[in-house]
């Protein structure tokens, strides 16, 4: 693993902080008939990637996101368009907008996301490292809070 990576949470760390949450330089093969980000898990990001999915055509105004996560982290990439990450570790808040595709931000659990201001035609590309599971998803606010308190 790249020790220029943020470090993965484990018992020894303190709790979640926006500050932990560090936009990626993705690297970028230069080509005349077009560019190339190859992401290799544990390699060009800091976990094994086991799910990739992406969102697109979202309405003007909309909002994606609106929830946290107990053990999973992401990297969230602008694939094409632009949009703002709004992060909130329950004391701060940090907006991250995302519009280059060789850069990727990075999320840790515990960490409170809200994906907004999506330009027309943008593609949000999504790694995480864990399969799907309802349980890991924390969806009210509230309980967010509580829990980040608890930590």
């Amino acid at each position: 693993m790249n020790e220029n990576f943020p470090p993965l949470l484990n018992a020894n760390n303190v709790k979640a902080s926006v500050h932990m949450c560090e936009v990626l330089d993705l690297p970028k093969i230069h080509n005349r008939s077009g560019n190339i980000t190859p992401i290799q898990g544990g390699i060009d990001i800091p976990f094994d990637i086991e799910r990739v999915y992406y969102l697109y055509d979202m309405p003007s105004g909309e909002t994606r996101g609106g929830h946290a996560h107990k053990n999973l982290y992401q990297l969230i990439v602008a694939v094409s368009g632009s949009f703002d990450v709004v992060l909130d570790d329950g004391k701060e808040q940090k907006t991250i907008t995302l519009n280059r595709p060789n850069f990727g931000l990075y999320v840790t659990p515990y960490i409170w996301r809200e994906l907004e201001n999506f330009s027309s035609g943008a593609v949000l590309l999504v790694l995480a490292s864990m399969k799907y599971d309802e349980m890991d998803y924390i969806r009210d606010y509230q309980e967010f809070l509580t829990t980040t308190n608890e930590l």
